[in-house]
C-alpha cells in the first residue's frame, strides 16, 4: 500500500477518535463508514487524472 492511501485513512481514524468521544457507537459506526467512502472517493479521483 502507498502512502496516498495509509495518511488519510490514519489522520480520519485519528480525528474520528477525538470527535466521537461522546457519540454512541452506531453514530461513530456510521461516521467511520461516511468518512472511508470520502476518502476512497478522493483517492479514486485523484488517481483517474481528471
Amino acid at each position: 500500500m502507498h502512502l496516498d492511501i495509509i495518511v488519510p485513512v490514519v489522520m480520519s481514524c485519528a480525528l474520528l477518535w477525538w470527535v466521537s468521544r461522546g457519540m454512541s457507537w452506531t453514530a461513530r459506526l456510521a461516521v467511520a463508514v461516511v468518512t472511508l467512502l470520502l476518502i476512497i472517493c478522493i483517492v479514486l479521483f485523484e488517481r483517474s487524472g481528471i
